[in-house]
């Protein structure tokens, strides 16, 4: 029961998951190193879990499919690990995991079940992070390769492509605070804009490339799984303030929507916030690269639907930070906090407020126009503790869910995820 009439039939319900997080097998059957592999085993995760086995969905493939059944799904988000298809990320192909992923799609299809897959959600092939990651045209080239056979090898039955997943999670914690791999923490004032450059320019590479060869016969849509918080100015009668509030969603959402669907480029508020930043830091030039007029050119339009992850919301207000040591997070100029009357979650800074997913999901479609939204990951956090009654998630979904509703006149489909393995305990939703 909600309170706000009813979904359309041909509204889209699903689940989501991630090859690292729930497949297991992790040197198993030709599969090679991920850069998650090698960071979990150094010791990095601080209670020492890691993915060699995680939910070992790649032992049990019908028991997925039978909770995914039903659960009475319309469709499954799930990624593809690259080292299982390319132990080296490139060169030779490992025809037992093209035989798993196989299986995978057509249990869906035989399931009436839609398959929806990333083709890249943080676990990139040890041996190409070794030969310079994101940052080597190389690498972006073997990405572009590796897209391609999977676009010939599954796009026959795959309907739906996201090429990364949470671009702006893959640069700043992974070459800004160091917080996944490949740990890259030094360089937190150029390395996050110039990685998530390369990887604008190769995600538009891939797009043409389905579009040219694959799109007339295959029939399918391809975008790009964007990520931000809702936030809230909190003094709604400081311009200070709410200019705070519009300059995180530029510079978060933005930084890859905004190439994307509105003109190639940047949006004004990053160019100018980075590049006063990298003035008064005595820079001869912004630390935010540029894009030629032919590449904006390549970039705009190079997605089909907007595919956003919506977790949480905060309270955000003006605050001019340090300019040394430059960092892409004292480029934003602001003071978060949680007040103390909101929902908490297991994880602090995910504060469940459902109003936050509507007024979300209107800015986005001020922004960027009457684009079809696609809600990728949605959930709340919780502890370890048993809870058979689930009360937690049950109110966050039938919240969170009652406001998307309100909006559906703009949003194409709801994707419910990441469920605790503790409740759900095969981790799908």
């Amino acid at each position: 029961m909600y309170h706000y009439a009813t979904f359309p039939k041909d509204f889209t319900w699903g689940v989501s998951t991630s090859a690292y997080q729930i497949e297991g097998a992790w040197n198993e059957d030709g599969k090679g190193l991920s850069t998650w592999d090698t960071f979990t085993h150094a010791g990095n995760i601080v209670d020492g879990s890691n993915g060699d086995i995680a939910c070992d969905s790649y032992h049990q493939l019908d028991a997925d499919l039978y909770m995914l059944r039903s659960l009475g799904v319309n469709s499954y988000r799930f990624s593809i690990s690259w080292p299982r298809i390319f132990p080296n990320g490139q060169g030779t192909v490992n025809n037992k995991g093209v035989e798993y992923y196989n299986k995978l799609i057509d249990g869906l299809l035989a399931n009436n079940i839609s398959p929806m897959v990333t083709l890249y959600h943080f676990d990139l092939p040890q041996a190409l992070q070794d030969i310079g990651g994101w940052e080597s045209d190389a690498v972006l080239e073997a990405f572009h390769n590796y897209a391609d056979y999977c676009f010939r090898t599954f796009g026959d039955r795959v309907k739906f492509w996201m090429t990364f997943n949470q671009p702006h999670a893959i640069v700043t914690a992974g070459y800004g605070t160091g917080v996944f791999p490949p740990e890259v923490k030094n360089e937190t004032g150029s390395a996050p804009y110039r990685v998530a450059h390369n990887l604008l320019k190769v995600h538009a590479k891939v797009y043409h490339t389905y579009d040219e060869k694959y799109r007339a016969n295959q029939d399918g849509v391809i975008s790009i799984t964007l990520n931000t918080d809702w936030v809230e100015p909190k003094d709604h009668t400081d311009s200070r303030d709410i200019e705070a509030a519009d300059r995180y969603l530029q510079l978060t959402l933005g930084w890859f929507a905004h190439p994307i669907f509105k003109n190639g480029d940047y949006p004004e508020a990053m160019k100018w916030q980075v590049a006063n930043k990298s003035e008064l830091q005595g820079l001869q030039s912004s630390r935010l690269p540029a894009f030629t007029d032919e590449e904006k050119a390549y970039i705009q339009g190079t997605a089909d639907v907007f595919s956003i992850n919506i977790y949480a919301s905060k309270i955000v207000q003006h605050k001019t930070l340090r300019l040394s040591p430059p960092s892409f997070e004292t480029d934003l100029d602001i003071a978060e906090e949680y007040p103390a009357n909101w929902p908490t979650s297991a994880i602090t800074q995910h504060r469940p407020v459902a109003w936050g997913l509507r007024r979300l999901l209107n800015w986005v479609k001020e922004e960027y126009g009457d684009v079809s939204i696609y809600i990728s990951e949605n959930g709340v956090s919780t502890n370890s503790n048993d809870d058979f009654d689930d009360t937690t998630r049950i109110f966050y979904y039938k919240t969170y869910i009652d406001e998307a509703l309100k909006g559906t006149y703009y949003i194409c489909a709801v994707f419910c995820v990441h469920g605790s393995t503790e409740h759900f305990r095969r981790g799908l939703c």
